[in-house]
């Protein structure tokens, strides 16, 4: 008697659907890899940044002098906010770091794209330059700041600077004071554009290598000639989001400015001409008065004045909108 074939189809199915692996739905394999590799960048955000972020705002609320666990009695609500906001100083550093990023913004954005334009022509060892730009940024501000303060802009005519302006019969010049005019500005504005540039060149190489070779050749189809009018045209739309992304950034770290201020000036840089919000707030919360609640409150106000600008900066310039519109 012959056996029917539907039988065997069946037996053969069940077969392969036994040798196929099971998925698995426990905490493991790719999810247990995952976790491996997120789980301690997620701790090391949670302690180090949310906490005290979280801790912060909590003492920004209490008079917290010399302590960071203040009692409960100690709750002053929103004195210390009042209280920064009415400090001559404190508002006078956050007026003096706004005029210092609309300076250094756009320098760094100019110089930054300038050399990813240059880099990206250069027919050989590309990679050299690359490397040679970029690797001020390797360097921290602590070291930068020294060799500055030291070698190039020591304010004595021994001086890099002050030598070759000897050279030319001009007097030794005392960059790093108050003086008339502020020559620090000069500085602190070299100083931070020598180390800045060359990462946020990086960011534009990469932008450059993206856009499409047929937009140029359309546009000398078109009769646009080769030089402003395609970088106007094209190059510049086409690197919107990076130009954006870069400026956002750059004008975050402008109002983060502390290492090169602090080892540069005199007093580190605790003086009425050229004081920055960060080390005011560091004179505050970590000086002889010790007002972790004052230096809280501060902190918070900055912050918040950092988003809002980056908001309106983002709004205005299209962030998030798609290359070329």
């Amino acid at each position: 008697m012959a056996v029917p074939q539907q039988t065997a189809e069946p037996a053969s199915a069940a077969a392969e659907a036994s040798r196929r692996p099971r998925r698995r739905r426990s905490f493991g394999g790719r999810n247990l890899a995952f976790w491996y590799f997120v789980g301690p960048f997620l701790l090391g955000l949670l302690i180090f940044t949310y906490i005290p972020v979280g801790w912060s705002t909590y003492l920004s609320f209490f008079d917290a002098r010399n302590t960071v666990t203040p009692a409960a009695e100690d709750f002053v609500g929103f004195d210390n906010f009042v209280t920064m906001f009415s400090d001559a100083n404190f508002r006078r550093s956050l007026i003096t770091f706004t005029v210092f990023s609309a300076i250094i913004v756009p320098l760094t954005f100019a110089g930054s794209l300038g050399l990813a334009l240059a880099v990206n022509k250069v027919p050989i060892m590309q990679a050299f330059f690359r490397s040679v730009f970029f690797l001020p940024f390797a360097c921290s501000y602590v070291v930068a700041s020294l060799v500055w303060k030291m070698s190039i802009f020591t304010g004595v005519r021994y001086g890099m600077v002050n030598t070759v302006l000897g050279w030319f019969g001009i007097e030794s010049i005392p960059w790093l004071f108050g003086n008339s005019p502020p020559w620090f500005w000069l500085v602190i504005a070299t100083l931070r554009l020598w180390i800045q540039c060359g990462f946020y060149m990086i960011l534009f190489i990469a932008a450059l290598q993206q856009i499409p070779v047929h937009l140029y050749e359309a546009a000398y189809v078109d009769g646009a000639k080769p030089g402003w009018q395609t970088f106007w045209h094209i190059t510049l739309p086409q690197l919107r989001a990076t130009s954006v992304a870069v400026l956002m950034l750059v004008l975050i770290q402008a109002y983060q400015a502390f290492d090169e201020f602090y080892n540069l000036l005199p007093n580190n840089g605790n003086v009425p001409y050229a004081r920055t919000p960060l080390i005011y707030l560091y004179n505050t919360a970590l000086g002889t008065v010790q007002d972790m609640g004052r230096g809280s409150a501060g902190a918070l106000i900055l912050a918040l004045l950092i988003a809002i600008v980056t908001l309106l900066q983002g709004k205005i310039l299209g962030f998030g909108k798609p290359e070329g519109r």
